[in-house]
């Protein structure tokens, strides 16, 4: 039966790999993408220096736009806005990402058939963990950036009542309050900026915000946009609006940490049931137990 499983498995994989040739070899682009292509590259030359890391990465992307070109394959939208989330923004972002999703399986699968023992399973498992690891890092990145906005929100909204207050208009509030924090909160400062150069390329501010709080998908953004439409819809004062939305900021961090430190009460029994309290039992019990040990065997004799 394991013979006949491996065969099936042996069969499959060669089935993939002539299919995946034969791909890239006999798929080619169109005429009109083709012409396209010509009349956007450029013959003059590269006077850039570029060193090992940055010729590997044009080689790798050359790589990448090929198997792309050759498969028919467009950028992902999808990938595209995580990558965006993540505060990868440059264009050659998605090509490396796609490089890597293709490359890496590739590379674990050599690395795990040197493996002696159950090559076949290792060859597949190192070829899906790699394939899955750069999604894995991309998702743990857009979260650390999550919470590093959304902790620095906080103070751009304190920033941003103080210039408002001073007499500031709301864009150059913001301005002002992203060259502020762009050195303490360099996440909330990209995206700052961000808003206020669509706001200069004609972008409506509403819009702008909309774009931020679906970039960045955190509530507290949806909440602002949505503080910013009641008071251009019913002409509230916008600083008496932003310093209520400030406070509740701050009250809802507040309540945030009281609850984390709430949990700490429970996560904590766990290391001291089986971590802490033997080591105190060991060190409290252990010399009464040699002594009573002792005198055991003084009166056995």
């Amino acid at each position: 039966m394991i013979p006949m499983i491996l065969n099936i498995a042996m069969g499959c994989t060669v089935f993939l790999v002539v299919l995946l040739l034969s791909a890239v070899l006999f798929l080619r682009t169109s005429p009109e993408s083709q012409r396209l292509q010509d009349i956007v590259a450029s013959n003059r030359p590269d006077q850039r220096k570029l060193d090992q890391r940055q010729r590997l990465e044009e080689s790798l992307l050359r790589l990448a736009r090929k198997i792309r070109s050759q498969l028919g394959l467009g950028a992902n939208a999808k990938v595209r806005e995580r990558l965006e989330a993540a505060g990868l923004r440059d264009s050659e972002t998605p090509d490396l990402f796609f490089a890597a999703q293709c490359l890496l399986p590739l590379a674990g699968a050599f690395a795990a058939s040197f493996i002696s023992r159950n090559t076949i399973f290792w060859v597949f498992t190192a070829a899906i963990a790699c394939f899955v690891a750069p999604d894995l890092w991309l998702t743990e990145r857009v979260k650390r950036r999550r919470r590093r906005i959304l902790r620095s929100m906080p103070d751009a909204m304190d920033l941003l009542v103080i210039c408002v207050d001073a007499g500031l208009g709301l864009d150059l509030a913001l301005i002002r309050v992203g060259e502020e924090l762009a050195f303490s909160h360099p996440e909330i400062h990209e995206e700052l900026m961000r808003v206020t150069l669509e706001q200069r390329a004609g972008k409506p501010r509403l819009e702008a915000w909309q774009s931020l709080a679906a970039r960045t998908g955190l509530n507290e953004f949806t909440a602002f946009v949505s503080m910013l439409t009641q008071t251009e819809r019913f002409g509230t004062p916008i600083s008496k609006a932003l310093s209520r939305f400030a406070d509740d900021i701050r009250l809802k961090r507040r309540q945030k940490a009281e609850e984390a430190a709430a949990k700490t009460k429970i996560k904590i029994i766990f290391p001291l049931v089986f971590f802490i309290f033997p080591s105190l039992f060991i060190v409290l019990l252990a010399p009464a137990m040699l002594s009573i040990a002792d005198q055991l065997k003084g009166v056995g004799r």
